[in-house]
């Protein structure tokens, strides 16, 4: 049950990758987390994520001066993933993700962007990035708030892919260094999120294929639905469990 579990939730967060073009690990998390701990959910996206997230990267032609642009966010973006398991402990895992993924879904319902000038980027930017990194590294999900931020430095559509790919890449790497130092990146957990792999490209290829005949923007509607369902289930799990 648990293997079939887990296939059906890489499949339909690679179904998410192929509608929208985000929200694999994402998806896959929040889902996972029904049954085990963030970080062991986070222990199997490793490798589907970091390949996803590896071609995603590659497809762009700016990869250098996003690089320039963006280094010192990405370098917090570690520094805030090792420096994770000392701010936070296990128990408020539930509710930092529970938060996440509502704050995630509002901002994707309510089509909010925020604006950063280009001299804010030399503060904003690492801020961006150790805020992500401790999200990371306490719930496995690195979306928050480094995907509103650099949605909000007004790059163009094919930089923004790719500058997203690149850092969603170094976060996974990150989180794949941090885990292993915790003991919690070893030989079964690295096969398992292998075997993830096969799941999770078939969703995205029937995603996909859905791609073309559903409109991009229900889809994504539905996603954001879903993602704030889910988050106001981890909220409420946790609450429930610490004031019973």
């Amino acid at each position: 049950m648990d293997t079939l579990f887990i296939a059906l939730v890489f499949v339909l967060a690679g179904l998410v990758k192929g509608v929208t073009g985000m929200g694999l690990p994402t998806v896959a998390v929040a889902l996972l987390t029904l049954h085990m701990s963030p970080l062991e959910a986070a222990a199997l996206l490793i490798v589907p994520s970091s390949i996803t997230n590896v071609w995603q990267l590659a497809a762009g032609t700016a990869l250098y001066p996003l690089w320039r642009r963006l280094r010192w966010l990405l370098l917090a973006v570690c520094v805030g993933t090792g420096c994770a398991p000392l701010l936070a402990g296990a128990a408020w895992s539930g509710a930092v993700l529970g938060v996440a993924l509502l704050a995630y879904s509002v901002l994707g319902l309510t089509g909010w962007r925020m604006r950063v000038a280009p001299r804010a980027e030399r503060w904003a930017g690492p801020l961006a990035g150790a805020a992500t990194g401790i999200m990371a590294g306490v719930t496995g999900v690195f979306v928050m708030p480094v995907a509103p931020y650099l949605q909000a430095l007004n790059l163009d559509k094919e930089d923004l892919i790719q500058a997203m790919g690149m850092a969603f890449t170094v976060s996974t790497l990150a989180l794949a260094a941090m885990l292993a130092a915790r003991g919690e990146w070893h030989v079964t957990a690295a096969g398992q999120s292998l075997l993830a792999l096969v799941p999770a490209f078939a969703g995205m290829q029937l995603g996909q294929w859905l791609r073309g005949r559903m409109p991009p923007v229900v889809f994504r509607r539905c996603f954001f639905i879903a993602l704030l369902a889910l988050g106001a289930h981890q909220l409420a799990a946790w609450l429930l469990y610490e004031f019973r």
